[in-house]
C-alpha cells in the first residue's frame, strides 16, 4: 500500500490555517473543502477533504462521477464536528485524469484497491464507507476484502450481479445524446463531449460483459457480501428507474444483520434530491 505524495493543492476559505504539506491532511483545522492528490498503485488520484472530526468517511461515487458532481450536499453539510469527509474521483474519472478510463474485467476490485490504498496512504486507518451506484459496489467489496479497516457502511443505487432487465436499463441510456440537458451538461463540462460519450459507451459494455461470463449468472460481487462484518445500511429510492428493488433486497438478505431503508419518493440520486433527509439518515447511522 506504499503511496507517495505527488501534490496537494488546498482551496481554503478565509481564516482557516493550513498545516505544512509534510503533516496528514487531518491537519486542516477548518470546514473548508480541501482538494489533494495522491500517486496511489501508480495512478494520481484526486481527493476532496472537509471536517475534522474523530469519525473518518470516504464517499465514492458513481459510474463517471467524482466528488465535485455527486457529493456536493453532503461535503458541505454533514457534521464536519463528527466527521472527517474524504470524497475521491475513482482512476480516470474526474479530476483523477489522465489517463482515460478503461474497464479490464477486475475493474471495480481495481478501484476498491485504489480507495482502500488512498486511505491508508492519506493516514486513516479505519474509516466508514458511502457508496452510491458503481461507488456502492465499490464499497460492497472494499468492506468484504479489508473487513478489519471498515467501520460502517453505507450504499445505494447498488447492485451486486447483473441480470438481462439491467442490461435493458443500460443499453436505453447507452446513447447520451438522448440524455436530459439537465443530466448531460454537467458531464460534458467535466469531460468534453467526446470523452463523456466514449467513456459512459464503454461503461455500459462493460456492464453487459458481466452476463457473459462463465458462470452465467452476471456475478459482480454477490459472493462477497456474507464476508461483511460490519454495520451496514442499505438505502433504497422506490422510484429508482436504473435498479430494481430486488438488488437491494438481496443486498440486505445476504449482509449479515444490515438494514434497508426505503425512501418512497426517491430516485436514483435520492442523496442529492433529497440530501437533507439522506444526510440526516446517515449521519443517525453512523453515530
Amino acid at each position: 500500500m506504499a503511496a507517495r505524495c505527488v501534490r496537494r493543492v488546498a482551496v481554503l476559505s478565509r481564516g482557516c490555517v493550513r498545516a505544512p504539506c509534510s503533516q496528514q491532511p487531518s491537519a486542516y483545522y477548518c470546514s473548508s473543502i480541501v482538494s489533494g492528490r495522491m500517486e496511489v498503485n501508480g495512478v494520481n488520484i484526486h481527493y476532496q477533504q472537509t471536517g475534522n472530526g474523530d469519525h473518518v468517511v470516504l464517499l465514492l461515487p458513481g459510474a463517471l462521477g467524482c466528488s465535485k458532481t455527486d457529493f456536493g450536499p453532503q461535503l458541505t453539510s454533514l457534521n464536519k464536528n463528527v466527521f472527517t469527509n474524504i470524497a475521491w474521483d475513482p482512476r480516470r474519472y474526474g479530476c483523477s485524469i489522465p489517463p482515460n478510463r478503461d474497464y479490464p474485467p477486475d475493474f471495480f476490485e481495481r478501484d476498491a484497491k485504489d480507495a482502500i490504498d488512498l486511505m491508508q496512504a492519506l493516514n486513516f486507518k479505519r474509516f466508514s464507507l458511502l457508496g452510491w451506484s458503481d461507488g456502492g459496489i465499490t464499497a460492497l467489496i472494499a468492506a468484504a476484502r479489508y473487513p478489519s479497516l471498515i467501520h460502517n457502511l453505507v450504499v445505494w443505487g447498488a447492485n451486486a450481479y447483473v441480470t438481462e432487465e439491467d442490461l435493458k436499463l443500460y443499453n436505453a441510456v447507452k446513447d447520451v445524446s438522448k440524455w436530459s440537458e439537465k443530466m448531460r451538461k454537467p458531464m460534458e463540462a467535466l469531460y468534453g463531449k467526446e470523452y463523456f460519450t466514449k467513456t459512459f459507451e464503454a461503461w455500459v459494455e462493460a456492464m453487459n460483459t458481466f452476463t457473459s461470463r462463465p458462470d452465467g449468472k452476471g456475478n459482480i460481487c454477490q459472493h462477497l457480501l456474507p464476508f461483511i462484518e460490519c454495520p451496514a445500511l442499505i438505502i433504497h429510492g422506490e422510484k429508482d428507474v436504473m435498479v430494481p428493488p430486488f438488488h437491494p433486497r438481496f443486498i440486505h438478505q445476504q449482509i449479515k444483520d444490515s438494514r434497508l431503508h426505503l425512501m418512497p419518493d426517491g430516485k436514483h440520486n435520492l442523496h442529492l434530491r433529497y440530501a437533507e433527509e439522506f444526510n440526516r439518515l446517515v449521519e443517525e447511522f453512523l453515530c
